[in-house]
């Protein structure tokens, strides 16, 4: 198909009227002839296009409107989009996602303009979608018209960007608000939406591992897509898409690992049957297995790749994004990557990014650093890999136990314990003697971690060098407890008001 040769697919525009959904004929000029790609086969446009119009309900404030289904001419309609399916959480996700693939295989292009248009509707988008069929990546005047723009005329904002093989035009009212959208919404509604949204995805991924997920289209159309929307000026399209983009990759990387353990069960089959059959002549069952363990390898290198496309698309422009919730998204989602897959994410060139947003100004962000690197700390397996990220960052990890923000403090002094726990002089004396002062916090909750600390790292190790007699043992064990913590409490200077 040449570069002139486009098929327009004009979507969905939403529209709250009371009647639900209805069907409405699109006029003939948003329609040109042209050749339409649909399963590799081109098909004669026929003109007209008939195209659905979707109630979102853009305000589910009253109950009634948080219903699976609406009521349309005094019949019940179920709801049929996956926006809909998705945000009203009455069905599971796996069925959703089968239906999905199902239709993806009849017809692969109407299903990926479908789960486009679901990504462009959870960002409460109120625009319509047009898709241009395009063949050729190496058109460089197409690519230079990849743009965000504001039409005065209309009042309208465009944004204009690849997802091969479509050229993708959102036209949306310049007065979207960036205070009202699916997933900064208050109430549990829209809390279970966000569960929903990331369950989709992680179990889209999951489902499409043995059939579709390699056939270097889905893939590539959707990593584009959420690319080129986190690159947006409009804040929800920012935050929906580096989201989605995130819990893309971090459903990758458990693809990736159990296709690791695959691979190595794999070769550990592959050479028990080479020594059975030593001597002999190679059998089928042998070239069964290399052949097994190179399509194990092909597709670990195909998931690779994806992976490090969303993490220079979307990670990396994102992790130091305006918004505070969008930097604790990047930051949260590494933190998993790393604690799932620390072979490959559990590295200096990955960790930076922990140390560096350990200075944000927004508290937010500073506890989804913490919290992650808890969960790398709690690995003893791993720590080993932690010690120059330890030697450059714990002087700022200590002095976080005096963050304004009382949770962030709190959770410095836990991380701060979990190290003492599982890494050799982690922490000096010095810094144990300053850590142990917070026992005296008026805020509770950070007195209870500093009291931890002081208890498995002052008593515990002090009791654990002395020997007690087995008759009085126990009373020996109190004795001492209360002897070191009347020390403690003698040398801490502590000025109690008169």
């Amino acid at each position: 198909m040449s570069p002139g040769e486009r098929c327009q697919f004009n979507d969905v525009r939403k529209d709250c009227g009371e009647n639900g959904i209805q069907d409405e004929v699109v006029p003939e000029s948003t329609a040109p002839d042209g050749n339409c790609l649909r399963n590799g086969n081109t098909e004669v446009f026929k003109g007209k296009r008939k195209v659905r119009e979707q109630c979102e309900n853009r305000r589910r404030n009253s109950s009634s409107s948080r219903l699976s289904r609406q009521l349309q001419n005094g019949e019940v309609v179920e709801a049929v989009t996956l926006f809909e399916v998705v945000s009203m959480g009455k069905r599971a996700m796996q069925p959703v996602v089968d239906d999905w693939i199902e239709a993806y295989k009849k017809d692969r292009d109407v299903a990926l303009l479908d789960l486009i248009n679901f990504f462009i509707q959870c960002s409460g988008c109120q625009g319509m979608v047009t898709a241009e069929m395009f063949q050729s990546l190496q058109n460089c005047e197409v690519m230079h018209k990849m743009t965000e723009k504001f039409d005065e005329e209309t009042g309208l904002q465009y944004k204009k960007f690849m997802a091969y093989p479509w050229i993708l035009t959102v036209t949306w009212p310049v007065d979207m608000g960036n205070e009202d959208y699916p997933l900064i919404k208050p109430g549990s509604y829209w809390k279970k939406f966000r569960t929903n949204f990331s369950e989709f995805i992680a179990i889209l991924v999951q489902q499409c591992q043995c059939s579709i997920l390699y056939d270097c289209y889905l893939m590539d159309t959707i990593i584009s897509l959420l690319t080129g929307l986190a690159d947006s000026m409009v804040r929800a399209f920012r935050h929906t898409s580096t989201l989605a983009a995130l819990k893309l990759l971090t459903a990758l990387v458990n693809l990736n690992l159990n296709l690791e353990v695959s691979k190595d069960n794999l070769e550990r089959l592959y050479e028990v049957e080479k020594k059975r059959i030593v001597g002999k002549k190679i059998n089928s069952r042998l070239d069964q297995l290399e052949r097994k363990k190179r399509e194990y390898e092909q597709k670990s290198l195909e998931i690779e790749n994806m992976m490090n496309a969303i993490f220079k698309g979307s990670f990396l422009p994102r992790y130091r994004d305006i918004i505070p919730e969008i930097r604790a998204i990047c930051i949260e989602e590494m933190g998993n990557w790393m604690r799932i897959y620390p072979d490959t994410f559990l590295n200096d060139s990955y960790l930076k990014y922990l140390g560096w947003m350990l200075y944000d100004k927004h508290p937010e962000v500073r506890l989804k650093c913490l919290q992650a690197l808890q969960g790398i700390y709690r690995q003893k397996e791993v720590v080993c890999k932690m010690d120059l990220f330890t030697s450059r960052f714990k002087d700022r990890i200590v002095s976080m136990a005096l963050d304004r923000d009382h949770e962030v403090s709190v959770q410095a002094m836990k991380l701060l314990m979990v190290m003492s726990q599982n890494c050799d002089d982690a922490l000096s004396s010095e810094d144990c003697e300053n850590l142990y002062q917070f026992v005296y916090s008026t805020h509770r909750p950070l007195a209870v971690a500093a009291g931890e600390l002081l208890y498995k790292r002052l008593i515990i190790q002090e009791i654990e060098t002395e020997s007690f007699t087995k008759t009085n043992g126990k009373q020996e064990l109190i004795t001492s407890q209360l002897k070191t913590l009347i020390v403690f409490f003698l040398e801490s200077e502590v000025k109690f008001p008169a």
